[in-house]
């Protein structure tokens, strides 16, 4: 699967991946008092409009970005209707040919991350039928539980040729309060990269890149440079661009010398530009085509700081 999104990176010339986390707040508001209108304040009608945000947004995208990444939680907090809504989502991103990230941060003892990695990348039997529950590409994993709670995803990644981003360094304000905790002498964002790393090797093909990837937050320049040397065939899921202050001349160490290495996610940065100043005249109505320019705007910062 690395091999899949390393080739939509250099069609598009755009390591970036958008990220699907839509909030009710961030929608064109004739387009939520429609789904009112038609099902009432419910569960369904939230979903119903999200799913609506999400195909004009990806419609607006598609032709110049590789990959999204859509946020499952915010799916998630509108129950069966938004789990409903998530799994469309993904559908349609497949048939516009995109790679799709699922955000879903498991990891659990041996048999429950199983569970976890059958549902998002592998396959289920039911009778003498098998399903591919959600069908991401690639899923995030939380490595908190050490090997038990990764081996499943990377056995499941090595039968379905799909692929994972474990958490290694996190864009939050807070992730020092365990990830830099010094373990003699290191921090332990550098140990869970040296699994990663590990964890990785046997997927390693002649691309020269692993089904295992890390995913380290662009607010932590100097953290990702020290990550790109530890992890020189893992690929790097960046978040934190954007709206969280990450921009590209931030990110350059994060890409190997050949401009490969890492993608570059970008959620309510693009998916809610209408609302920035920098793209009001698009217009609530103009939500899709605003998150297309915010794209292009993305895709020039990056091809700066790379020297493209």
């Amino acid at each position: 699967m690395i091999n899949k999104l390393i080739s939509k990176i250099k069609a598009t010339g755009a390591p970036i991946v958008v990220g699907l986390d839509p909030q009710l707040s961030f929608l064109p508001p004739k387009l939520l008092e429609r789904a009112f209108s038609e099902q009432g304040e419910t569960l369904e009608a939230a979903a119903d409009a999200i799913y609506a945000f999400n195909e004009g947004i990806v419609q607006a995208v598609a032709d110049l970005v590789p990959a999204v990444k859509p946020q499952i939680a915010m799916y998630e907090q509108y129950g069966i209707p938004g789990l409903i809504a998530y799994k469309k989502t993904i559908d349609l991103c497949h048939e516009k040919g995109l790679v799709v990230i699922g955000d879903v941060k498991r990891g659990d003892i041996g048999s429950t991350s199983g569970s976890y990695a059958a549902a998002h990348l592998g396959t289920v039997k039911v009778g003498e039928k098998e399903y591919a529950p959600f069908d991401e590409d690639f899923a995030t994993v939380n490595p908190y539980l050490g090997t038990d709670g990764v081996k499943p995803f990377v056995d499941v990644c090595s039968s379905h040729d799909k692929g994972i981003f474990v958490l290694v360094k996190t864009s939050n304000p807070s992730s020092g309060e365990f990830q830099d905790r010094e373990i003699s002498g290191r921090p332990l964002y550098e140990l869970v990269g040296e699994k990663v790393r590990e964890w990785g090797e046997a997927s390693v093909d002649a691309s020269g890149w692993s089904n295992v990837g890390a995913v380290v937050g662009a607010t932590y320049p100097e953290q990702g440079k020290v990550l790109r040397k530890l992890l020189p065939k893992n690929f790097i899921l960046v978040p934190g661009y954007g709206a969280q202050g990450g921009k590209g001349s931030d990110l350059v160490h994060f890409f190997d010398e050949d401009g490969l290495g890492a993608i570059v996610n970008s959620s309510r940065g693009i998916i809610a530009a209408w609302k920035q100043e920098a793209y009001a005249s698009y217009g609530a109505e103009g939500y899709a085509d605003a998150a297309r320019a915010a794209v292009l705007a993305m895709k020039e910062d990056l091809a700066q700081a790379l020297n493209r």
